[in-house]
């Protein structure tokens, strides 16, 4: 079976071979070597980068650049390839729920139904929510669900939708009905250009690893191994360039958010932003 080479290029990176099915097995190892290769990431309104919710301009940062990114970029360019892969795939619109139980915007969030050609799941893959389940949940389980992530709970709403909780604790509502990359590009716009978005007051850059997660916030970075977490602040900028490219495999030419660096401008409308309850969960390595 050919695959495109878009879809090679992204197996390349996440160090994984064409699987012989589509199955279950299947999305869970992509599912976790996405998580440990790709990092969820807001550089690019730091940079004042334009961010496209295109399927090419997507697999061109992310597989070609070597970038992460948010939700909809993440899981729009996971999606293409699994769609590749033989897995039949659709778009979920989510809301992000905060501490206080406020629902965001919608289309605050994007995770994706995957469904495998052995008769498992329909599976809830989500690489976009940063410190989150490290493999797919079962989209119709309703007990609990153990992870390495924590333990996952998915919860039918008398409205319909689903809400997917951690630990007890709700992360956000799903709906069910599919939707096109194109209907979060208004949503998207809103997180990247809003002054109310955590993701334009901060530059984030967050990664999961074998023992833990390694994040680096600004010009702090926590790192979490073996359940210890240790905190520091970098100093120069030199610093903390060699830790995107040492950390992340990110190469920039500048830090974003330094001085005179662009935030959160509207210059390139809908279809450039994210979640900003999503930030928090990045973050807390």
């Amino acid at each position: 079976m050919n695959t495109a080479p878009d879809t090679r290029a992204h197996l390349d990176r996440m160090g994984a071979s064409r699987p012989s099915r589509p199955d279950a097995a299947a999305l869970r190892e992509l599912h976790l070597r996405h998580l440990l290769t790709v990092p969820f990431e807001n550089l690019s309104i730091h940079l004042g980068e334009e961010i496209v919710l295109e399927e090419k301009a997507l697999l061109d940062k992310i597989v070609h650049g070597r970038r992460g990114g948010f939700c909809y970029e993440l899981g729009g360019a996971f999606a293409a390839s699994l769609r590749d892969l033989g897995f039949r795939v659709a778009f979920l619109q989510a809301r992000t729920v905060d501490g206080e139980g406020r629902l965001g915007i919608p289309f605050d969030h994007l995770a994706l139904r995957v469904e495998t050609d052995d008769g498992a799941g329909p599976w809830l893959a989500d690489v976009g929510f940063g410190d989150h389940s490290h493999y797919p949940l079962a989209l119709e389980e309703r007990g609990e669900q153990q992870d390495p992530g924590g333990v996952f709970r998915v919860a039918e709403t008398s409205e319909g939708d689903l809400e997917v909780l951690r630990n007890g604790k709700v992360q956000y509502r799903v709906e069910v009905r599919p939707r096109e990359l194109s209907d979060f590009e208004a949503g998207a716009w809103y997180h990247r250009t809003s002054p109310a978005s955590h993701f334009t007051r901060s530059p984030v850059c967050s990664l999961l690893t074998g023992d833990g997660r390694v994040t680096l916030s600004g010009r702090k970075l926590v790192t979490t191994a073996d359940g210890r977490r240790t905190e520091r602040t970098l100093e120069g900028d030199d610093e903390i360039l060699a830790a995107y490219r040492d950390l992340f495999g990110i190469v920039l030419d500048r830090v974003p958010g330094g001085p005179g660096a662009p935030r959160g401008h509207a210059g390139g409308g809908p279809g450039t932003g994210q979640s900003p309850a999503t930030l928090p969960a990045a973050a807390s390595s």
